[in-house]
């Protein structure tokens, strides 16, 4: 597999080695020693699956004091992908990595805890996928405005389709006013 280093601290853009034929491809999603020799060694406590349309727009979602890992990826469709610094600590606060991940590319994007994470459908339908190194809790959730204008993620999608909650977030300003 070829990892990628990217602009935000352990953020890492992973290509599997796909081997395929005229009878299709086979894959490695997960490999505990390989993906351990990447820098990934945080265990994996919980797998999601999401399926969305076309335009919907998911995040930019973390977890307060029981941060998770996700190490994300789609099996089918395509999906724009972003995680945003939201450590004030940290040198690249309020900056971006996004990709497009997609059941061509096979890419997957490693986002470790502590960052905001979100995506946007680009086809007509996607099955989003994520390991997560801790469980979900609703309590605990914690959000980033998808247009913060001081993060300026240049979603490829003009009128997402947005929760209630997602319409809500703060920015990234008056999140660290907190």
């Amino acid at each position: 597999m070829n990892v990628i280093e990217t602009a935000l601290a352990g953020v890492l853009i992973i290509e599997p080695k796909v081997f395929g034929d005229q009878r299709g491809f086979f894959l490695e999603g997960f490999q505990t020693e390989r993906y351990r020799d990447a820098g990934i060694t945080l265990p994996f406590v919980q797998d999601n699956h999401s399926r969305s349309q076309y335009g919907v727009l998911r995040g930019l979602h973390f977890q307060r004091t029981r941060p998770q890992g996700k190490l994300v990826s789609v099996s089918r469709g395509s999906v724009y992908d972003v995680a945003v610094d939201i450590n004030p600590e940290s040198p690249t606060c309020g900056q971006f990595v996004g990709i497009e991940l997609n059941d061509e590319n096979h890419r997957q994007l490693w986002i470790p805890p502590g960052y905001a994470h979100g995506f946007c459908v680009l086809s007509e339908t996607a099955d989003f996928h994520y390991k997560c190194t801790d469980l979900y809790y609703p309590e605990d959730e914690g959000g980033l405005i998808w247009n913060d204008p001081e993060v300026n993620i240049p979603w490829p999608v003009d009128a997402p389709k947005l929760s209630a909650k997602d319409q809500c977030n703060p920015t990234l300003l008056q999140l660290l006013a907190k």
